[in-house]
């Protein structure tokens, strides 16, 4: 900034201070990096969802590694929450996104439920209480993947309660359903076929990152037997994460806007 000389006028006392914002220095804090945790969901001994041979955990990986290199050539940073098939506790997945800093959190899944005829791609986002018996049926079935694991989640809660301020925590979950929308708005213009309602609620453990716009996508279920043919298809999945990837620039370069 610049500073001028106090003067005097007509018996006041008048100083001006004036700001001076660089073009330079502008640019250069748009090419700061955001930061992207990709979660392939399940892993290791947890296999996810089942059909015949299908195991969740394999696609799941699959996806999240093309999506960590369709936006690492946009440029971001991502880090995946697993490389490989191995078992990592919804707690950890967490904290890993958290310790990275990461600006967005997205978790990837492909479930299967009772009704058979339930298909199409969905989001979630979190909400302590569920938007629909599905999204609550879901969220608990995720949620007892870290027992598997010998840890008792409540435990967990406990920890993350400590830390969280409701202001924050707000403005966070304000933000992943701002990101869920736009996901969602995306797909609408496209030929992915998306569940009733595709943007749900519901208390998902591995979305409550108090300071981390989180969403968990389904890409489809595998108890239908179209759903499960089409995940079975890498183009169809590339198809989905394309589409994730153009959306996730999209808001990340708005975000850095506003």
């Amino acid at each position: 900034y610049t500073y001028t000389p106090i003067v005097s006028f007509s018996g006041k006392t008048f100083g001006l201070i004036i700001d001076l914002y660089f073009e330079s220095d502008v640019a250069n804090s748009s090419k700061i990096k955001k930061t992207i945790v990709v979660d392939p969901g399940h892993g290791g001994r947890d296999p996810g969802a089942m059909r015949g041979n299908f195991k969740e955990k394999e696609i799941t990986l699959l996806s999240g590694k093309y999506l960590a290199k369709k936006l690492r050539n946009l440029g971001y940073n991502v880090f995946l929450t697993r490389e490989n098939d191995k078992f990592v506790r919804l707690a950890n997945r967490v904290k890993f996104a958290r310790q990275k800093s990461a600006d967005l959190f997205i978790s990837i899944h492909a479930d299967s439920t009772l009704n058979k005829n339930t298909r199409g791609l969905s989001i979630y986002s979190l909400s302590e209480r569920a938007s629909d018996k599905l999204a609550q049926s879901l969220a608990e079935s995720e949620n007892k993947v870290d027992l598997i694991g010998g840890i008792d989640l409540e435990q967990y809660e406990e920890e993350v309660s400590d830390i969280l301020i409701d202001i924050e925590r707000r403005g966070t979950k304000n933000s992943s359903i701002e990101f869920a929308e736009l996901v969602i708005k995306k797909f609408k213009n496209s030929d992915i076929f998306l569940l009733r309602r595709p943007h749900r609620q519901a208390g998902f453990a591995v979305l409550k990152a108090p300071d981390i716009p989180s969403v968990l996508l389904e890409m489809g279920f595998i108890s239908n037997k179209t759903d499960f043919n089409l995940l079975l298809s890498k183009s169809y999945r590339e198809k989905i994460l394309d589409q994730l990837a153009i959306t996730i620039d999209k808001y990340l370069r708005e975000e850095h806007l506003n």
